[in-house]
């Protein structure tokens, strides 16, 4: 009896700390939950603050002012070598013109435009032959101006009977728009930017054949080359 009663007596504090050892164990993940969900709720201190924002954009800004100057020059640059491409074209379309005889010198029914002997650059658009791009008129800057020069005539020589060496200076329409002075200097598209508006942007030079009379185009090479006719006919 006695030993009955004691074992009753050490089986009660053993199935109570078993139920709180129990107890313990299956409180720790409740707990674990709920702090994990409790920092999911915590609101989140991260990100930009205005001053870091603030400093964001001065260096936008000023990397945008240093590198604005290149990019517009860069755009210049290539727009003044779209200029001076058609302005090549111009003097090319004015050369071919003159071969064939479709200007000739104080005809009504030719345009005006035909070679003078005056080297120096023109000081007004008058007697020059006008190449119009945009269909407004000469005015504009995306049209031109051609000057042709050749050497004078001697005597009575009409330069269409014996051909002649033909310099061709294609300038903007727009040059004549303002005041100043013309030069004779071709201009470079290589750190130019938009260019000189008063400098020719093509000089080119080229032999015209005579386009009437009975020469030929090689005796009248060979004259203007030897000075005399006769070395040319033997």
């Amino acid at each position: 009896m006695n030993k009955l009663l004691k074992d009753n007596s050490y089986s009660q504090p053993l199935l109570f700390k078993g139920a709180k050892t129990e107890t313990g164990f299956s409180s720790q993940p409740t707990e674990s939950k709920s702090g994990s969900y409790a920092q999911k709720l915590k609101p989140q201190d991260s990100g930009y603050t205005i001053i870091e924002s603030l400093v964001a954009m001065i260096v936008v800004s000023v990397l945008m002012i240093a590198i604005a100057p290149v990019m517009a020059y860069s755009v210049a640059t290539r727009v003044q070598a779209r200029r001076i491409e058609l302005a090549a074209m111009a003097g090319r379309a004015y050369i071919d013109a003159l071969r064939v005889g479709a200007i000739r010198p104080n005809d009504a029914k030719s345009p005006v435009g035909f070679p003078t002997d005056t080297a120096a650059a023109p000081t007004s658009s008058s007697g020059l032959y006008c190449v119009d791009t945009d269909g407004g008129g000469c005015a504009s800057s995306k049209d031109f101006y051609i000057q042709g020069v050749r050497p004078p005539n001697t005597g009575t020589t009409i330069p269409t009977d014996t051909g002649y060496n033909l310099i061709v200076r294609v300038y903007r329409a727009d040059a004549f728009s303002s005041s100043g002075t013309l030069t004779t200097t071709q201009q470079s598209v290589a750190n130019s930017g938009l260019g000189n508006p008063k400098a020719p942007l093509v000089v080119m030079q080229s032999e015209i054949p005579p386009t009437t009379g009975e020469a030929s185009s090689y005796g009248s090479l060979c004259t203007r080359l030897q000075g005399d006719s006769q070395k040319c006919t033997n």
